[in-house]
């Protein structure tokens, strides 16, 4: 290849197994990393910035071209427990939801839920961070990432993202991919996809690696997020797209 390719990943837990691979892998010849949130870097990847990135799946419709160069995701096939509404009362007696600065597919997947599953009627209220401890009364908030699974230890209700979408489609929700807005060589595609694989069939290492108190992350590695991206992913990615046309 002629020049590395640009590559930008979010700095949550969620991703250290997709990541894990890289270290010592020779992709890393071929590629200039960088890290930070989701949002962040969905706009890269839409303003070219980056070649590719591990985004939200929501940006799809914005990139005037996208390729998906990995088998592996974060998707859910049951609860994902790190993309949650939080709140103190029961779901129909919440008034105000903030929403998740971090990530647009999360907030994407809200309004469908409260839109066509829930059929709420509340205030949605944009963010732009700190916002976690008006989580009060009937003010509920959209938390995702490492800020969700420390805040299921304070908020008695909690209304997993993904477990709601299964119950409302029948289909696994796919959160965030690697995504490329060109075409890009395929062995290099082999490569980038192969060091995702090797921190996938090494959970216990990146766990060990990785030291949580919060939150149990051998179960979240393997219960919650569901890494390989199978067909029925994609099923549930095109559903997903289908309600933001």
């Amino acid at each position: 290849m002629e020049r590395k390719v640009k590559v930008a990943a979010v700095s949550y837990l969620n991703t250290k197994p997709l990541l894990y691979g890289f270290k010592d892998h020779q992709v890393m010849k071929m590629i200039d990393l960088s890290m930070d949130y989701p949002a962040k870097i969905a706009q890269q990847l839409i303003d070219g910035e980056v070649d590719v990135a591990l985004v939200p799946v929501a940006i799809i419709p914005k990139l005037k071209e996208y390729h998906i160069i990995s088998d592996y995701c974060i998707g859910a096939e049951g609860p994902v427990a790190s993309v949650c509404l939080f709140s103190e009362v029961p779901l129909h007696d919440i008034k105000r939801i903030f929403l998740d600065y971090q990530s647009r597919s999360s907030v994407a997947l809200i309004k469908i839920l409260i839109r066509d599953h829930w059929k709420l009627n509340v205030e949605l209220v944009e963010t732009i961070g700190g916002y976690e401890e008006r989580i009060k009364g009937t003010d509920a908030g959209l938390v995702i990432g490492d800020r969700a699974l420390a805040q299921r230890r304070i908020s008695p209700y909690i209304y997993d993202l993904a477990e709601h979408w299964i119950r409302f489609t029948n289909l696994p929700f796919l959160f965030a991919a690697w995504i490329s807005n060109k075409a890009l060589p395929v062995e290099f595609i082999q490569q980038f996809s192969n060091a995702n694989a090797i921190g996938i069939n090494n959970i216990p290492a990146v766990v060990a690696e990785n030291p949580y108190a919060v939150y149990d992350l051998s179960t979240y590695y393997t219960q919650n997020i569901s890494f390989p991206l199978t067909p029925a992913k994609r099923q549930g990615l095109q559903k997903f797209l289908s309600f933001l046309q």
